[in-house]
């Protein structure tokens, strides 16, 4: 394709074209990002052509994106989910211009279907027969919705503790799942030998380079809904890594090609069971594993595969990390549902109950434009929800208890 000019390591910073790399750089095994040839899509793409475009979703950045054509992609709407500005929820942080990006209004209900889609349509662009991938459950649901359609069906590695709800829908959209003895860690290690041996294509996160292609058309949509005023502060929840490097990505191919000239800080919110990048960010030292248990499944990790880019990302933006408890996580639930209508699970939650933490000890200031990152829906982990949502009432069938119920309630 001549928009790409190659491939990046964003270990050694070593280049190599798309047929001498295709998944980790030959020389250090280091993560690859892909290099535009950003003169070349300026001639394409611009905001007067991106507001001509009626196309609501992320296939209107097909400019900038790792796709010769549209014959791969799939028939379903990925992207363009709302962004709300959340004045209530803004109000009880003390902040005025706070706004909320609900990806859990993708397809599949999570973010990971931005990575999904691009990955699939790759897939079909280059001949691929089988797609295999490892998740805690979102990735994997995202793949098996992208390819629902298709013939050949994915193959998907989950750790036996997956959530219900998220192997429901591998079930369901009729993927090959392979539940695995292990944390995301083992399945994301015997998802790689399953492709090396079988030929499989791996669309793992932190792994295929076009994962995080897909992710930062996250970015694109902010910078537009936005009206082109780039927030001063981008909170996301962070596991692999492969979401905050997607974001920074999109953001800095938007400033090369001139649609923007600002760049956000990043802030990467992390479990306490499950800090590597945080860790990482705060010592200067290279990605060590940590135990990685959080409520949070979507970002319970122990050696994060895109470690490096997402400490990239935090130092390259300005941005910083902040470390969340199980408890403050579960509290953000009710707390985004009733101060912004949004239900989220866990890891989407997450994102929130940093930003809470860090306008309490001033790190966030009253006129900041903040955005957080929702980026999966509550109904992926009911059981967590239930945790801090209450019980019903139990009225049997009397209006006297109807009465008293309402009476304890305030509810006139």
């Amino acid at each position: 394709m001549k928009k790409i000019e190659g491939l990046r390591c964003v270990e050694c910073a070593s280049e190599f074209s798309l047929a001498a790399a295709k998944y980790d750089c030959p020389r250090c095994r280091g993560n690859l990002s892909v290099v535009y040839d950003y003169k070349a899509v300026r001639k394409t793409l611009s905001r007067r052509s991106l507001k001509a475009d009626t196309e609501r979703g992320l296939w209107r950045y097909l400019d900038v994106l790792p796709l010769a054509g549209r014959s791969g992609i799939p028939p379903v709407q990925v992207g363009w989910t709302p962004l709300y500005h959340a004045n209530r929820l803004g109000a009880a942080l003390g902040l005025k211009k706070l706004y909320l990006k609900d990806d859990g209004r993708n397809p599949s209900a999570s973010f990971k279907d931005r990575a999904s889609a691009v990955v699939a349509a790759r897939a079909f662009e280059t001949g691929e027969k089988t797609v295999a991938g490892a998740s805690t459950g979102n990735a994997a649901a995202s793949l098996a919705c992208m390819m629902a359609q298709r013939e050949a069906k994915p193959v998907i590695f989950v750790p036996r503790t997956a959530p219900p709800a998220k192997l429901a829908q591998l079930l369901v959209f009729g993927a090959v799942v392979l539940s695995v003895d292990g944390a995301y860690d083992q399945a994301f290690d015997l998802c790689r030998q399953a492709c090396d041996e079988f030929g499989w294509y791996n669309r793992n996160t932190g792994y295929n380079p076009f994962t995080r292609e897909g992710k930062k058309t996250c970015a694109f949509e902010l910078c537009e809904q936005l009206d082109w005023k780039v927030p001063d502060l981008v909170f996301v929840s962070v596991g692999d890594g492969n979401i905050i490097s997607g974001l920074w990505k999109g953001f800095t191919d938007f400033r090369d090609l001139g649609l923007i000239d600002k760049l956000p800080r990043l802030v990467a919110v992390q479990a306490e069971g499950s800090a590597a990048i945080t860790n990482a960010w705060k010592n200067g030292g290279p990605i060590r594993p940590v135990d990685g248990r959080t409520v949070a499944d979507s970002i319970s990790v122990s050696l994060p595969r895109d470690g490096a880019a997402a400490v990239k990302a935090l130092k390259e933006s300005g941005g910083f990390a902040v470390l969340v408890s199980d408890r403050e996580i579960l509290a953000a639930i009710p707390a985004l549902a009733r101060g912004a209508s949004v239900f989220a699970e866990p890891a989407g939650a997450a994102a929130y109950a940093g930003l809470a933490k860090c306008a309490a000890s001033g790190k966030v200031r009253e006129n900041d434009s903040v955005v957080i990152v929702v980026t999966g829906s509550g109904l992926k982990d009911i059981a967590s929800a239930m945790k801090v949502s209450g019980r019903p009432h139990e009225v049997g069938t009397s209006m006297a208890t109807v009465r008293r119920v309402a009476a304890r309630e305030k509810i006139s």
